[in-house]
């Protein structure tokens, strides 16, 4: 029987897009054969996935997880909403929102780490799926909180299943109270934030070139109204004011009451906000649309 070489596995993978396991058992089967086991994983539907990987996969799941004073969020995107409905899939986001609190936000570590209850790779599992599902997939981002003392709270809006959904949010809690208690406090916050959108945490955290554009503009505005410099500086002020309670987290109204501000709620509950992220499924990526009768019409050779 031929000697299956890493070199040979690693060639037929890059040849055929299929999982590292798969690859070798390929090459088992063929003793080796480049061509028998290529055709082998024809056969098998696992050399599918390479073609698969320049579609826009703009659909998927949002999934969090969660350990003592940690969490983890990560987005795993597919073709089709038909997908997240896909119980292999759900069960892959919540793996891959696990392997994250150990792996950290790189992208890159998270694919290489080894995939629980197989004999590969995260990345492979995803290469397997891919062939089997017969969607392009992929692991787009993650992120990671830790906090000394205090806790990690996940929210997750309209979720299809425990810590799965399309939109998700990691509150980074700290303080000296009652870790169930700041939990409570960071989900309240995790919903508002899904509301709001907001963009930085504090006022020192607002983009610096975003500020400016934003004085740009309204300084502009105010000068239409041909008042002197001094009363248009407090104009602007103003203004800015306004801008920052409706970008800055701890300056925006509390959506569960509509009156305090969030700071004044975060302070009164004994603890202190130290970071939040907000991940809603596809935002930033370019969907493909397109005409379907057109596209028949095309594949038909009609026109």
């Amino acid at each position: 029987m031929a000697e299956i070489t890493a070199l040979l596995v690693r060639d037929l993978r890059e040849k055929t897009g299929a999982g590292m396991m798969d690859c070798k058992k390929a090459l088992v089967e063929s003793d080796g054969d480049m061509e028998a086991a290529i055709d082998w994983l024809r056969k098998k539907g696992l050399s599918a996935a390479a073609k698969k990987s320049g579609r826009v996969a703009a659909e998927g799941l949002i999934g969090v997880a969660s350990a003592p004073q940690k969490a983890a969020m990560v987005e795993v995107n597919a073709e089709t909403d038909f997908v997240a409905r896909n119980e292999q899939f759900q069960a892959f986001v919540s793996a891959v929102a696990k392997i994250a609190l150990d792996a950290g936000e790189d992208v890159e570590a998270i694919k290489a780490a080894k995939f629980p209850g197989g004999e590969g790779t995260v990345a492979d599992q995803l290469t397997s799926m891919i062939a089997t599902i017969g969607e392009n997939m992929a692991i787009r981002r993650a992120k990671v909180f830790t906090v000394p003392q205090g806790a990690v709270a996940t929210y997750v809006h309209n979720a299809v299943k425990p810590g799965l959904g399309k939109i998700g949010v990691l509150v980074a809690v700290e303080g000296a109270t009652e870790v169930e208690a700041l939990e409570t406090l960071g989900r309240q916050v995790g919903m508002h934030v899904a509301a709001t959108r907001p963009e930085a945490l504090d006022v020192s955290a607002v983009d610096a070139s975003a500020l400016e554009r934003e004085k740009s503009v309204l300084s502009e505005q105010a000068r239409a109204s041909g008042k002197p410099e001094n009363i248009i500086e407090k104009m602007v002020e103003g203004r800015i004011r306004k801008y920052y309670e409706e970008v800055v987290l701890l300056e925006q109204v509390w959506v569960h009451d509509g009156e305090s501000r969030v700071k004044a709620v975060v302070q009164k509950a004994g603890g202190t906000l130290t970071g939040f992220a907000r991940f809603q499924l596809g935002e930033g990526i370019e969907k493909q649309t397109g005409d379907f009768a057109a596209e028949v019409a095309a594949a038909a050779g009609v026109g």
